[in-house]
């Protein structure tokens, strides 16, 4: 399987994944992965303690059986992102490599020390108006056939897990809604952000699609600013979102994902610390995810010391 890649590789999971069994038994604590039964369960947990989450049912075409209706998969929307992540300053401190057994040298949290929270936001705020965002599953994106040219390719130079291919063209295409820029304009990006149950690797999955501070989509290689460059080439992908027909966009791709939950829920009970149950799987789910994009402020409320 490891020399697959590409589009060979992701045609590869399109086929196998509805042939995959469903998971049936828990193996939360034992591997690092979800039921779907489970993954409902944690998605309920996340979206009572963090209400900027919620469930979406998506096209009924692409409907996964293995799933309740109206909860397909989770979004939270409008996520600030203060700043890039150029602008912070790096050190080994700040350096944990979460997973050590893991054969490239360990998933790393390269910002796992700073606070990206922006202390103070300028006053610009309050003249800030932006409409209600029409990506994916919010009413007014656009698919590609009414556009041809806002999202490029993104290339992978490493291969570890799916790599992107070249020639992929259809893209996400949300439409934008006017906001000036000029002396009032805080000079900060958004994302919306999609948690989907993975069938093949069992486990949740990420996606995500930013925009300016003047609601434009970001290109690919803007996104890049926002992402964690030990993961850009290795673990980012670009891929046909599985709820909406004709939708592509960046993920973090979930092949180590089981891995490392795994070995942080057993970080996390290490000292009687806290005994990490599958309802809080997400939470810990975005902990993680947080290693990719530490300036992308999503919620998830709890806080977990899962290292030193």
């Amino acid at each position: 399987m490891a020399g697959l890649s590409g589009k060979a590789f992701q045609k590869f999971l399109e086929i196998a994944s509805p042939h995959v069994p469903i998971l049936k038994e828990s193996g939360f604590k034992e591997r690092g992965v979800l039921t779907p039964e489970e993954f409902v369960v944690s998605g309920d947990f996340l979206v009572h303690h963090c209400p900027t989450w919620k469930w979406e049912t998506g096209d009924d075409k692409l409907f996964k059986d293995h799933l309740p209706k109206e909860k397909q998969y989770l979004s939270t929307r409008n996520v600030p992102c203060y700043q890039r992540l150029k602008q912070m300053q790096h050190t080994d401190e700040n350096e944990v490599i979460i997973d050590e057994d893991d054969n490239d040298g360990g998933w790393v949290d390269t910002h796992h020390n700073l606070d990206t929270t922006t202390a103070k936001v300028t006053d610009a705020m309050d003249d800030l108006t932006v409409e209600d965002s029409a990506a994916p599953g919010g009413g007014g994106a656009q698919d590609q056939s009414d556009d041809d040219g806002s999202v490029g390719d993104m290339t992978d130079d490493e291969d570890d897990g799916p790599a992107v291919a070249d020639d992929d063209d259809a893209e996400v295409k949300p439409a934008t809604s006017g906001v000036e820029g000029g002396d009032n304009t805080l000079q900060m990006r958004s994302y919306d952000l999609y948690i989907t149950y993975d069938r093949y690797y069992q486990t949740p999955r990420m996606w995500l699609y930013g925009y300016n501070e003047r609601r434009e989509p970001l290109s690919i290689e803007e996104t890049y600013e926002d992402i964690s460059s030990d993961h850009v080439k290795k673990t980012v992908t670009h891929e046909n979102y599985p709820h909406l027909d004709g939708y592509r966009m960046l993920s973090i791709h979930p092949c180590k994902h089981a891995d490392v939950i795994k070995r942080l829920v057993e970080q996390t009970a290490q000292g009687g610390r806290h005994d990490v149950q599958v309802h809080e799987y997400l939470l810990i789910f975005l902990k993680f995810v947080q290693s990719v994009l530490p300036t992308i402020e999503y919620d998830f409320t709890r806080q977990f010391t899962m290292s030193g």
